[in-house]
This record gives C-alpha cells, structure tokens and sequence, in this order.
C-alpha cells in the first residue's frame, strides 16, 4: 500500500466502485450515481424551480464528498441560472478526499467531464475549515468547510434555501444524523427551505421533524423504495433592488472590498483622497505570510484561513507574483517547539510547513542561520499589479465624514458637498477610517522601508525584520515607530533598517552596506488587541444612534499583515453588506467584530 493510500479515506471496489474506509459505505450509487443525485437532491429540493425568479440562491450540503452533487447542481444552473443571479454552494466534509481521487470517480459522467475537472482542478485543500472556490463565469461560489458536520454547522451563519443530506447511511454514521446537527440545519435554514436526503431512516424523520420540517416520503432511486424530502414553513424571500456600494479607500483593503463585492455580482464604487495605494499598499512588493500563534485558537485559525484565501487569490493574478516560498528563523528560545507545534496543526496543508535545521536553512540563504520554519506557499508579490486589477476605477476623491439620509448613506466632502449617496459604504481608508467612524481604536504606526537593486536577491525571510525579493533587487525593514503619522524619508530609518538587516543576514547586510537606497514610508493601523476591524460599523458610529441606518462597515486595523488578512476579511465584509453567506465562522468573525471593544468597555462599567 503506497503513502497515498494511507492518506486517502478512500477504497476502490473491485468493479471500481469508490467506498469509504472509515464507513464502509458507497460515495454513490453503483448503478448511476449521476442519476441519483438528480434524482434524490435536484427533484428532491424542486430544483430549477425554486431558484427562479431569484437573484441570489443559497445550498447547503451535508458531504461533500466526490463533489458529484455538487457538480449535478453547478450544471443545472448552468443551464437554467436566473437573470444575474448567484448561487452560493456551502458544503462540510470531514474526511476530504484528494483530488485525483475525485478526478478519477467523477470520470464515468463524460456529460460532467467539463466542469469536473473545473472542479477538480482547483479541489480543497485537507486544513481544517472553510476553503473557497469561484466560478465566476457561472455565477458560483463554492465553500467546502473541512471539519465535522455539527462543528461546522454551529460555526456557520448563513441560511440556505436548500439542503442535500448526504452522509452516509444512519447506521454507518450515525453521528451526522443527530438530533443535534438536524436542528442546526433547521437553524441554519431560510423560511421556506427544503431538505432532501436519499434515507428514510426514522431517526433521521423523527430528527427533521423535531427540528420543524414537515416530512414527506417520495419514491426513491433505483433499489431504494423511497426517499425523503423536508420542508419549513414560511415563503422565500422576495427579491431585493440592487444596492448601490461605496467603497472609501484604494488600497489592499478597499481594493479588495471592491473585488469582493464584484464577486457577489456588484459593482462598487471607490473613492480615494490620493488614489489607489497612496497609503501603507503602496510598496513595491509585499510578503504575503501568516502570524504564527502556537496557541492555535482562534487568532491562529483566522491567520492560516486567511493566508490560505489571500494565497489563492493571488495565484489568480500570476503576473503579480514575484516570488514563492518564505522562510521565518528561529528567534527566541522557545521558536523551534513554537514551530514544531505549529507545523503538526491541522490549521495548513499536509507539508506546506517544514521545520529546517541551521544548515538547511544556511543552504538556502548561503549565510549561517538558525533553525527556521519554511512556509511552502509564502508569497512575495507586487501590490500595485493587485490594486489595479481589483479595484480599476478609483474616483480621487476626499471624504470628509458620512451621514445618514433615510435609509441611505451620504457621502461628503470637506466643503459639504455630496460625491454620493448609497445604500452601503465600507470604509478601508486606514487611519482616517476613525475620522470617519467613530468608537474605533485605532493607532498609527509609521514604517519606513528600504530597497535598493541586487542581482541575486536572498529568498524571503523575516527574523524580527524581514527582507524580500523584488525582480531586480531586495527591499528589507521596516522600522516600527508608534504614534508617529509623518511620511518623510529619513536616512537615519535607512540606517536603523540595515542594522535590523544584519541581525538576520549579516552578509546581505555588508553587500548592501555602501549601496545607495531608497525607500519609503508609510503608516501602518493597529488596535489594542493587534487583530483587525471587519464588519459592521459599532452602533454609536451612527449619529441616530443604534437605530440609525444599517449599511455602514468598517475594514481596518491590519498592522503589517494588510496583504494576508484583508482578501478573506473583505469578503466577510462583502457578505454581511449584501446579504450573503461568510466565508468567516462565527467565532472568527466575533474576534474582530468592530463593536468588540464597545462590549468590553460595558463590561467592564
């Protein structure tokens, strides 16, 4: 049995049916499991029907397994997708299968043959939690949460219009068919939702029932009798105007607001005082790595979830990519058994963290180094490539506050004067974001960094400092000076960054020693609690207090790690302007709430 083998929870039959190990239970039905799905989930939920007339559907999944439903249901809307509309898939798999075995049991359907190896192609990775995948030519999104059902489920806090009950059979794996995880998908229902599953087994009625489904039989597919469907009272929801979205601030973080809002199929517009990436985006390259928290709570499970979608995204902009792979040395004591713990989480990929003895790490560098930890998908990147794509039309302008008119948002200049009025604002403008929300901690810290060209740039690392590879040079730095807002250029920053440079890479540094430099400084934003702030403005931002007008969101607050954290968080924030499902669990999305200090503060009164 080879190494692959061991990891896949996957048997083959001897006719080459896929069966799972740990349930010792078929992925589909022998006889077409293409069939079934249509029959079983499509029929079962009322699919197309249900969707139409709508311009945003949401189904949920319990297994996702090979991704055959999945596919069942991307190509009927394919076929039949409702003018501008969206279908949002959320699905959980505990035990997730690897790609080429997906490929190769997806390969019976030549029908699905396209989309398969779309699917396929761009698979979910096996670290726990959420993993997105776009397909915006369908008008899909994909989440595939790796993790259990009722983990994943309470974690959640979308509402699906439609459910598949797919895990396998009660008697094999009772655990997803609890009372527990049934009332959860209840709960995680809209008015109105059906659930449809192949089994009929009475736990499993007795379960949707308790949870306030009405339960029905329907004939089922092929040597099954009979199948479920359940549906909860209450109508769909009617159709919503289109918003209009304003999005203050150009760089990493109103960029990819904009790309984020696009994605859910608006267009945003974006207003900036200097244009895009005028502020702390502005570098030539910036080094995309996660913080690296041994605790793994919930601060850990935020930066690896968000590295891990900042990674994908950029990937879709290959021309923005400069260089792969980052090292991070050993620094204090206590960082070889910090790494080790890290590299054995299950919060990043099977082998995309690797533990480097001195001399590998100095085989790397060529300069004598200490352990380090190497971070496969570390990326360096060029941000203005990104901002341009994501955010292609910023409108220069100044905002000076924003206020309320109706049930809508003004936007206004110093002078009084409207540059627009909209349903949504997001407010990514960094420090000025407090200017423009109130009950935001935010603190300014200036960076100033250094770069100069080099033929043979080091590969990526950080030690307290960090420096990284541009295509025809390095830029190192930064320096980190608190409650300081001025962006000139100091020569004595120049300095300090080089002395920083030699405490890493002493033979980098005395290369660079007689080099001219240039460089430049930014202000970096931060919070008492070094996490940012993505979500809805706190309730006394309003100057009608908590029953102002909705609509008004904040994302700021990222230190030095812009270019991890905001590419999910955006989307967070996208999705709770426009109504549509997180890719945030709950417990992450409460982390950085931007109402969390006003709690602590009435706490603590």
């Amino acid at each position: 049995m080879q190494d692959d083998d061991l990891q896949t929870p996957l048997a083959w039959s001897e006719d080459g049916q896929p069966r799972s190990r740990l349930y010792d239970d078929v992925y589909f039905s022998a006889e077409d499991g293409l069939a079934e799905a249509r029959a079983v989930f499509l029929e079962g939920c009322g699919l197309p029907d249900a969707w139409r007339g709508r311009e945003r559907f949401v189904v949920g999944e319990l297994g996702f397994g090979t991704g055959l439903n999945v596919l069942a249901l991307m190509a009927l809307w394919g076929a039949s997708r409702p003018p501008r509309g969206r279908l949002h898939i959320v699905t959980v798999e505990a035990h997730p299968l690897q790609a080429a075995d997906a490929r190769r049991a997806l390969s019976r359907w030549p029908e699905l043959a396209d989309l398969a190896a779309r699917l396929t192609d761009r698979w979910p990775g096996q670290a726990k939690g959420p993993h997105r995948l776009e397909f915006p030519d369908l008008g899909v999104m994909l989440d595939v949460t790796v993790g259990e059902a009722a983990e994943a489920l309470a974690a959640w806090r979308g509402a699906a219009d439609a459910w598949f009950l797919d895990g396998f059979a009660p008697a094999r794996n009772p655990a997803m068919w609890r009372d527990e995880v049934l009332a959860l998908v209840a709960a995680r229902s809209a008015p109105g939702a059906v659930a449809a599953t192949f089994t009929v087994a009475g736990q499993v009625r007795r379960g949707l029932a308790a949870a306030g489904f009405a339960v029905a039989r329907a004939p089922g597919f092929g040597r099954k009798r009979e199948r479920l469907t359940a549906r909860l009272p209450g109508a769909a929801p009617a159709p919503c105007s289109p918003l209009r979205v304003a999005i203050v601030g150009a760089g990493v973080a109103g960029a990819a607001a904009a790309q984020a809002v696009r994605a859910l199929g608006v267009e945003a517009l974006v207003l900036d005082a200097e244009g895009r990436g005028a502020g702390a985006s502005g570098n030539p390259v910036a080094l995309v790595t996660p913080r690296f928290d041994a605790g793994l709570a919930e601060p850990a499970q935020l930066f690896a979830q968000a590295f891990r979608r900042a990674v994908a995204l950029y990937e879709a902009q290959p021309q923005a990519v400069v260089a792969r792979g980052a090292l991070q040395f050993a620094i204090q004591p206590h960082d070889a058994d910090r790494f080790a713990k890290i590299a054995r989480s299950d919060l990043f990929e099977p082998g995309a963290l690797q533990i480097l003895t001195p001399a590998q790490t100095a085989e790397r560098t060529g300069e004598a180094t200490p352990l380090a930890l190497a971070l496969r998908d570390g990326l360096v990147i060029e941000p203005h490539r990104v901002l341009s794509a994501w955010a292609p039309d910023v409108r220069k302008a100044a905002v000076d506050r924003i206020e309320p008119e109706g049930a809508a948002w003004r936007l206004l200049d110093a002078a009084g004067s409207v540059l627009a009025e909209v349903d949504v604002v997001i407010v990514a403008a960094g420090l000025a974001s407090a200017d423009l929300i109130a009950g935001l901690p935010l603190s300014a810290v200036r960076g100033q960094a250094s770069w100069t060209p080099l033929d043979d740039p080091p590969p990526a690392a950080a030690f307290g400092g960090y420096a990284i590879p541009m295509r025809d040079g390095v830029l190192f730095g930064a320096t980190n000076d608190r409650d300081d807002v001025a962006r000139d250029l100091r020569a004595e920053d120049h300095r300090r960054n080089l002395e920083a440079l030699a405490q890493g890479l002493p033979r980098l540094a005395d290369r660079l020693a007689d080099k001219p430099l240039a460089g430049r400084a930014a202000i970096r934003v931060g919070t008492p609690d070094y996490l940012p702030v993505a979500g809805a403005a706190p309730p006394q931002a309003s100057p009608e207090g908590p029953g102002g007008p909705a609509g008004l969101f904040v994302l700021a607050g990222f230190g030095a790690r812009g270019f991890t954290l905001a590419p999910l968080l955006a989307e967070h924030v996208a999705a709770l302007a426009l109504e549509a499902p997180s890719p945030l669990p709950g417990p992450l999305a409460r982390i950085i709430d931007p109402a969390r200090f006003a709690r602590r503060a009435a706490r603590r009164s």
